[in-house]
């Protein structure tokens, strides 16, 4: 197991990545370097970070890729309320991905105020 397995944040946020890049896969084919990209990316960049910080050696390491995190998450808030109101979510797959991404920042909070706790 990688050290970064461990963490229920980044478990969180590797299943909504898997879940952003399915729903983009329905988007229009217009949308795959703008909307599509920029969804993907953010949603990535969450479960990487933690991945990231959680090797790399100190405390204060681990609390600058967690706040990368945490605003890729919120990055992603934006593109996915943007996507619905352009109409290329739907009411449905917006609350479910909006629930794991409000999920996965919670937990990733949870876990830099530990960490920066652990640094003290």
């Amino acid at each position: 197991m990688m050290p970064y397995e461990r963490f229920e944040a980044w478990k969180v946020s590797d299943e909504l990545a898997v879940h952003v890049y399915e729903v983009t896969r329905s988007f229009p084919k217009y949308e795959l370097f703008g909307l599509t990209s920029q969804a993907r990316r953010a949603a990535f960049s969450a479960p990487v970070n933690i991945a990231e910080g959680s090797a790399k050696p100190g405390a204060n390491e681990f609390c600058r890729c967690l706040n990368i995190a945490i605003g890729s998450l919120s990055e992603l808030s934006y593109t996915l309320r943007f996507c619905r109101k352009v109409e290329l979510l739907d009411d449905e797959r917006y609350k479910r991905l909006d629930e794991l991404r409000r999920r996965a920042g919670f937990l990733t909070w949870k876990l830099y105020e530990a960490v920066r706790k652990r640094k003290r």
